[in-house]
C-alpha cells in the first residue's frame, strides 16, 4: 500500500474541512431562509386576519399615547390626587408579586432538590419532577389565571396562585442547574455520620447555593411585578385592573391612566434598582 506523504495528507484534510464548512454554511443558509419565509408568511396571515391592515394603521400608532399625555397635561393639577387614589392598587400589585415569588421560591427549591441528579431523594422520579416543572413553566400565567378566575372568581388570589405556579417552574429549573454544580463532599461527609436527606440538603447544599438562589429569586420578583400588573387586565385585581378600567372609559379618564402608568413605571424602576443592587452584592459574596 502506498503511503501518503505528510503534505498530501494535509491537503486532503484541508479539502475535507473546507467541504464541511461549505456544507454547514449551506445548511445554515437554508435554515435562515426557511425561518425568514415562515416569519414573512406568518406576518402576512396575521395581517390579513386583522380588522385593519398593519400598514394602514401604522401612522396611528402614536394617537393613543398622544391623547393620554395631552389630557394628563390639561389635568396636571389632579395628578397628585390620582397618585394617592391608586396607590393602594399599587400596594396590592406588589403584594401579589411578593407572595407569589415567596411561594414560587419555596416550592421551586423543593422541586429543584428533588430533580437534581446526585442529590435527588428518589432518583427514579427525577424525570417526573422535571416534566412537572416544564409544564408549570410552559403554561403562561394569564392562561392559569383565567382558569383560576373561572373557578375562584376575580381578585388577587387567582393572580397570586397563577404567578406562583409559573414561578415554581421557572425558579425550579434555575435552582436545579445551580444545585448540579454544588460540591458533593459536604453531602457525602454528612451522609457518613448518619444525616438524613433533609439534613444533607439543609447543611451541605443550601449554604453553597444560597447566594445564587436569592439572586434568582430577586430577579424573578422584578418579573412578577410586571406579570401581576398584566394579570389585572383579566380581572385579577391590582394596578392592572384599574388601568384597564381607565383605558376602557376612554377620553375623560386618560388622566387617571397616566397616573397609573407613572405609579407602575416608578415602582418597576425602584424595585429593579434595589434588586439589581442586592443581586450584585450576592454574587460578589457580600450582603452589607
Amino acid at each position: 500500500m502506498t503511503d501518503i506523504s505528510a503534505p498530501a495528507r494535509i491537503d486532503v484534510l484541508q479539502t475535507e474541512y473546507m467541504a464541511l464548512v461549505r456544507q454547514r454554511r449551506l445548511y445554515g443558509g437554508l435554515v435562515l431562509a426557511i425561518f425568514a419565509l415562515l416569519m414573512a408568511s406568518g406576518f402576512y396571515v396575521a395581517d390579513a386576519r386583522n380588522a385593519g391592515g398593519f400598514w394602514e394603521g401604522l401612522h396611528r400608532v402614536g394617537d393613543y399615547p398622544a391623547a393620554v399625555i395631552s389630557e394628563a397635561w390639561e389635568k396636571r393639577a389632579e395628578l397628585p390626587a390620582n397618585l394617592v387614589k391608586f396607590f393602594p392598587a399599587l400596594v396590592e400589585t406588589l403584594n401579589i408579586a411578593a407572595v407569589s415569588t415567596l411561594l414560587g421560591a419555596i416550592f421551586g427549591l423543593i422541586f429543584a432538590l428533588l430533580s437534581t441528579r446526585g442529590l435527588a431523594r428518589w432518583p427514579r422520579l427525577v424525570p417526573l419532577f422535571r416534566r412537572l416543572m416544564d409544564i408549570m413553566r410552559a403554561i403562561p400565567e394569564i392562561v392559569i389565571a383565567l382558569v383560576l378566575i373561572f373557578m375562584l372568581g376575580g381578585g388577587p388570589v387567582p393572580a397570586m396562585l397563577a404567578i406562583a405556579i409559573h414561578t415554581t417552574g421557572a425558579l425550579g429549573k434555575l435552582f436545579s442547574e445551580v444545585a448540579e454544580n454544588a460540591d458533593l463532599k459536604p453531602v457525602d461527609g454528612l451522609a457518613s455520620v448518619g444525616a438524613n436527606w433533609t439534613q444533607r440538603m439543609l447543611l451541605g447544599v443550601i449554604p453553597q447555593v444560597a447566594p445564587n438562589f436569592l439572586s434568582y429569586a430577586l430577579l424573578r420578583f422584578e418579573i412578577n411585578i410586571r406579570a401581576s400588573a398584566i394579570l389585572g387586565f383579566v380581572g385579577a385585581g391590582g394596578l392592572g385592573y384599574e388601568l384597564k378600567n381607565s383605558m376602557s372609559w376612554g377620553p375623560g379618564e386618560f388622566d387617571e391612566a397616566a397616573a397609573i402608568f407613572l405609579l407602575l413605571f416608578g415602582a418597576i424602576v425602584v424595585f429593579d434598582q434595589i434588586s439589581s443592587r442586592y443581586r450584585n452584592r450576592l454574587t460578589e459574596g457580600r450582603l452589607a
